[in-house]
């Protein structure tokens, strides 16, 4: 099984919504992996640059995560994954790691993925789109893909109308929504609607 969580924006909630999946059905011995894209500005949510950009003569970089941390593929072991990597690629360069992304989506049974730009190279089983309402940063590249998605995950802080402009309201409202308030990011609704796309040779 392949599942990707993605967002409209950075910092909201992606990460969080990845590490409860994989707490709420840790028995699916997952596989999680993180993509960045750098070349859009500082990466880091505390203003400054987190590290991912690659070597110069190498188009991305792949790390594996051996012990739980507070990064985010260390969250993801702490969790419970049996597996968790990181690939960093150039912006727009997400394709010349494509052997690679392979490689890691058929090295386990069940996989997840957080990242939006991963839909140019596979079709997940699941994907959830966050949105926080809150957030005005609305990414061209996720309104590219809204369309894909199966449900989303709408963060309740306490705004019932998104300050997102250019957006129709069909492109989420048609749609399976489950609200989450943090820190729980993931209900047992959201679980259970993933559960449920399981393919029979997955159901362990």
């Amino acid at each position: 099984m392949l599942v990707v969580v993605g967002g409209h924006s950075r910092n909201i909630g992606k990460t969080s919504v990845v590490e409860g999946l994989i707490r709420k059905l840790r028995s699916r011995k997952w596989t999680a992996l993180k993509i960045t894209q750098y070349g859009h500005g500082v990466c880091s949510h505390v203003g400054e640059a987190c590290g991912c950009e690659t070597e110069p003569d190498h188009p991305f970089a792949l790390s594996e995560e051996y012990e739980p941390s507070k990064t985010d593929s260390g969250r993801f072991l702490a969790a419970g994954a049996e597996r968790s990597f990181w690939l960093r690629t150039p912006m727009g360069e997400l394709a010349r790691a494509k052997k690679t992304l392979a490689k890691i989506v058929g090295s386990g049974a069940n996989v997840i993925i957080e990242s939006n730009s991963v839909l140019e190279l596979v079709e997940p089983d699941v994907f959830l789109m966050v949105l926080d309402f809150s957030c005005e940063d609305f990414k061209p590249s996720s309104l590219r893909y809204m369309d894909r998605a199966d449900a989303f995950i709408v963060i309740d802080r306490g705004i019932n109308v998104p300050l997102w402009q250019d957006v129709s309201r069909g492109l989420w409202d048609q749609k399976p929504q489950f609200v989450v308030k943090p820190p729980a990011y993931v209900t047992a609704a959201i679980s259970d609607f993933v559960r449920s796309r399981l393919s029979p040779a997955a159901v362990r």
